[in-house]
């Protein structure tokens, strides 16, 4: 294939083509609202960058429910330190993983 310009009737039907193409709204939408579309939560979780004061400050409210629930084996808190924690370590990996990249 040559990656020249078009013929003039090469044109003509490209931009006839493109005017047909204008005029169907339902196309029209679906073209518009490609790129829009809501990713899963596992890719948009996967493009998660956290920033090094945000990993801080899991791992400072980890490590305070953490000794709090030593401290007093409230269940609650047990429970809490659970919820934050996978988030922790999840954030420290892909801290890491952007530190890491060349």
């Amino acid at each position: 294939m040559t990656t020249g310009p078009l013929r003039d009737d090469e044109q003509d039907i490209l931009s006839e083509t493109e005017r047909l193409l204008r005029r169907d709204r339902r196309f029209d939408r679906r073209m518009r609202t490609l790129g829009r579309r809501r990713r899963p939560l596992s890719a948009r979780s996967a493009r998660c960058r956290p920033r090094p004061w945000t990993v801080a400050v899991l791992m400072a409210v980890s490590v305070a429910l953490m000794a709090a629930g030593i401290e007093t084996s409230e269940p609650a808190v047990i429970w809490a330190f659970a919820a934050f924690w996978p988030l922790t370590l999840y954030s420290v990996f892909r801290l890491l993983c952007r530190w890491t990249e060349p």
